[in-house]
């Protein structure tokens, strides 16, 4: 089973391109009951951000069909991105006396007791999307300046014993982890744990960018994360995170990706992949178009 989707629903600019969307479609679950009409998978990105509410999550899976599934990226805090003070909510600020809501800080800056409770509150958003059978995978991007260590080992050995039994993606933003002699040790730990490999696509040529690694690392899913080929854009810092994964797969593209996609497919039960060119509707756009290449090469 090949399923295809994009990386958010909501993304301002696609919004604002009014291209994709009917205009009595004016709410998040519109939006994503008319989204669920064309595509079967979704990654939700607001949880990067910020831990949302269970209420949130539970509208999110009654609102979509049987066989709609959704892809929750981590909390930014458990990956080793730095994180907003004002993220964290008021409890957590107040008690660490913590006044400058502009400031940030990482994992490692927090109490076990915090840690743990923020841990709580982000499987307890997770959980009416697991009871109602539409959450097939948690995303864990991590930032490039993320090597391999065996600190890392450790964390992610903890992430993975965290999220029992939800199923772990992992994404690295550093190449290290995917070239030469280490690309195979990754690979092999990663089977280990039993986490998801994410095959990515994007500018080569950066440190923080990993060559595509067609290979699948959990017995039953595999992810591919297409983020497009345009260099230009990929280290620009903006307002919109969009602005950065700016690109239109080309007609020959896309058949090169099919083909990928259905070798790999091939060799497990699930693939998703997830168009994270959200920069307007270039994302629903490159997603229809690689249906459409996957359908010609069937």
């Amino acid at each position: 089973m090949i399923r295809i989707g994009t990386a958010s629903w909501t993304d301002p600019t696609l919004l604002a391109s009014g291209r994709f969307y009917p205009v009595q479609a004016r709410t998040p679950q519109a939006r994503l009951q008319h989204y669920a009409k064309h595509f079967p998978l979704v990654e939700i990105n607001t949880s990067y951000y910020g831990i949302g509410q269970p209420m949130q999550s539970h509208r999110w899976a009654q609102c979509t069909p049987a066989d709609f599934r959704f892809h929750a990226k981590a909390f930014r805090l458990f990956t080793g991105h730095q994180t907003p003070v004002a993220t964290l909510g008021t409890e957590l600020v107040n008690d660490l006396g913590l006044r400058d809501p502009q400031a940030t800080l990482f994992y490692k800056d927090l109490p076990g007791e915090w840690r743990d409770e923020l841990w709580r509150r982000f499987l307890l958003w997770l959980e009416p999307m697991r009871l109602h059978d539409r959450l097939d995978a948690v995303h864990f991007q991590f930032p490039p300046w993320i090597r391999p260590h065996p600190r890392v080992h450790a964390h992610l050995e903890d992430i993975v014993h965290r999220m029992a039994p939800f199923t772990v993606a992992v994404e690295w933003r550093n190449r290290q982890w995917l070239t030469g002699a280490q690309c195979r040790k990754t690979l092999d730990w990663q089977r280990e744990l039993g986490v998801v490999h994410t095959v990515v696509d994007a500018p080569q040529g950066f440190d923080n960018t990993v060559p595509a690694v067609w290979e699948s690392t959990h017995p039953d899913m595999a992810l591919v994360r297409l983020h497009g080929r345009n260099g230009q854009t990929w280290n620009h810092k903006g307002s919109a995170s969009s602005g950065r994964f700016m690109y239109e797969y080309s007609e020959a593209e896309l058949a090169e990706l099919a083909a990928h996609i259905q070798r790999l497919a091939q060799t497990i039960a699930r693939t998703h992949v997830v168009l994270n060119t959200n920069y307007e509707d270039q994302g629903v756009r490159n997603a229809q178009g690689l249906q459409q290449a996957l359908s010609r090469a069937n």
